[in-house]
Order: C-alpha cells, then sequence, then structure tokens
C-alpha cells in the first residue's frame, strides 16, 4: 500500500497559470448554485449527509440546464462530463496516474510559521486562505503544514529510498517496488501539482489520524466544499486509494467540482471514473 511521506521543500513557483481566482464570496455562491443545482440518483448511492464510501457505485450525475430552468435537469451530458475531466484542478494524481509534465502552474505562500512546504497553486493558496478565515471567525484556527512538493525535490527522495533496498541486497525492481511503498516515484505524489494541502491545527499538530478528533475537522468537513476542497483520502477507500485514511490531507478541485463529488459520495478516483465513463458515452447505472 503506498503511503504519503511528508517530507518538507522550499517555496518554488513555476510556469505562469490562467488569470487571478474568484473572490471568496464568488466561490461560496457558485457552490451553492452547483449544490442546489446537482442531484444523484441510482442504487447504491451514498448521500452527501453520509461518511465518504469509496465502495458505492454512482447510478447518475445531474447537473442545472440553465439560469432559466433552474427547476428543470438533465442527465449530465459526454461533453459535460468531459469539460469536468478537462478542468486542470481535477487532474488525478496517484500511483497509477503520473501529474502530466505539462502541468505548469504558479504557486502562493499561505502556510504557517512552521510549515515544511508552504506553498499551494495561487487559486489553491488564495482558497484556502478564504476558508482559513472565515474557521477564525468561527472560532476555528486551520493551518496549512505542507503543499507544493517540486518532482525533483520527489525524486531525490524516491532515489535515496530505492538506495536505501539496494543496500540491503535487493534487486534493482525489487528496490524500485519497495520504495515506492513508503515514498511516492517523482511525479506520482499528489503534491507534486499544488493541489493538496496536509492541514492541521493548534489542537493537533501532527499529521495522524487524531486531527479528525479536532474542531478544525469538524469544520472542514462541514465548509471545505464551498472553498472547493474535498476530504482526498476518505475512510474505507484505501482499496481504491491505496492510501490509507488521512483526515489532514485536502484535495483543492474547485467549488463546483467539490460539489460534486461530495453529492456523489465518492473518492476522487470513483468519481473520475465515472465522469469518464459518461465522457466516453457509457450508460451509468446503480
Amino acid at each position: 500500500m503506498h503511503i504519503h511521506r511528508k517530507e518538507g521543500i522550499p517555496d518554488e513557483p513555476v510556469c505562469p497559470s490562467s488569470s487571478p481566482p474568484p473572490s471568496a464570496a464568488r466561490r461560496a455562491a457558485r457552490a451553492h448554485r452547483y449544490r442546489r443545482g446537482l442531484h444523484c440518483r441510482g442504487r447504491g448511492l451514498v448521500r452527501a449527509a453520509q461518511p465518504f464510501r469509496c465502495a458505492c457505485r454512482l447510478g447518475n450525475f445531474h447537473v442545472q440546464r440553465s439560469a432559466a430552468s433552474e427547476a428543470e435537469s438533465s442527465l449530465l451530458t459526454a461533453r459535460q462530463a468531459q469539460a469536468i475531466l478537462d478542468d486542470p484542478r481535477m487532474v488525478l494524481v496517484n500511483h497509477t496516474n503520473k501529474m502530466p509534465d505539462d502541468h505548469t502552474f504558479t504557486t502562493k505562500a499561505c502556510g504557517s510559521a512552521t510549515a515544511v512546504n508552504k506553498t499551494l497553486q495561487t487559486e489553491a493558496a488564495d482558497a484556502f486562505l478564504a476558508m482559513q478565515a472565515a474557521a477564525a471567525k468561527d472560532g476555528v484556527t486551520i493551518w496549512m503544514q505542507s503543499g507544493y512538493r517540486s518532482v525533483d525535490y520527489q525524486k531525490n527522495l524516491y532515489d535515496k529510498k530505492t538506495q536505501y533496498f539496494r543496500n540491503k541486497g535487493l534487486s534493482e525492481a525489487e528496490a524500485k517496488k519497495q520504495a515506492a511503498n513508503i515514498v511516492n516515484p517523482p511525479g506520482y505524489s499528489e503534491h507534486n501539482c499544488g493541489l493538496a494541502a496536509d492541514l492541521n491545527s493548534p489542537e493537533h499538530t501532527d499529521l495522524t489520524e487524531g486531527f479528525e478528533n479536532t474542531e478544525a475537522f469538524r469544520w472542514l468537513s462541514a465548509h471545505a466544499v464551498e472553498y472547493g476542497f474535498i476530504l482526498r483520502y476518505p475512510k474505507n477507500a484505501e482499496a481504491v486509494t491505496k492510501i490509507t485514511y488521512e483526515p489532514w490531507h485536502w484535495r483543492y478541485v474547485g467549488p463546483e467540482n467539490a460539489a460534486l463529488i461530495q453529492q456523489s459520495g465518492l473518492c476522487f478516483e470513483d468519481a473520475v471514473a465515472v465522469l469518464q465513463k459518461l465522457a466516453a458515452g457509457e450508460k451509468i447505472t446503480g
């Protein structure tokens, strides 16, 4: 099973990205409209009010057709599904999906004073800072402890771990395999895309499961979706994500996408898989 390690890295802005993100108020309003317009049906559906469960199967994604016909909804079309998949905020990076080589972006600092990786993609950083400010108004402190890591830094970590297993007498193939169980190979860590944030709080500074017992985690569970963040590695999802439950690891996908994923009840891998089937014109049944 592949488990993330949380090593530090200096701030490393890269190539230019798109225009500045919308304001926090616009993001929240847009997320509200999306949640109101989205509907999920089908056997085995797990509603947003229930815990995330990766094993469920989505029946149908529904989206709002237009502002003029708000009450009328239609099945998510192949074109709509493909548009969501083409959104760079929806890039899937995991143990089998490498970050695209042309995936470039700018970064912005948003980490705490003790953060080991202080930056995220600019839009994600702005969203986190807006979310952090909203939590503070509710008396909750949330810190960003680890964000963007460069591919070069990831390669250094992976190479060192591979060498460690070579020194133990393992073959080259086995050494790389064992190293990947501890450190994701370069380009295969979600932190490389600048959209993953490890969060903590004064209540629980360690990046461990104990974070789920904090006010910060409860606040995030209720409000993170409004700012475009999803819990990336939920409970009971290890069979698909290949990552054990990480209540501290949150992923920025944008408010509309976050609302869609939360309503589906699927983990990120399964949500992407359903969108891929819809984009290919396949019928999704419960």
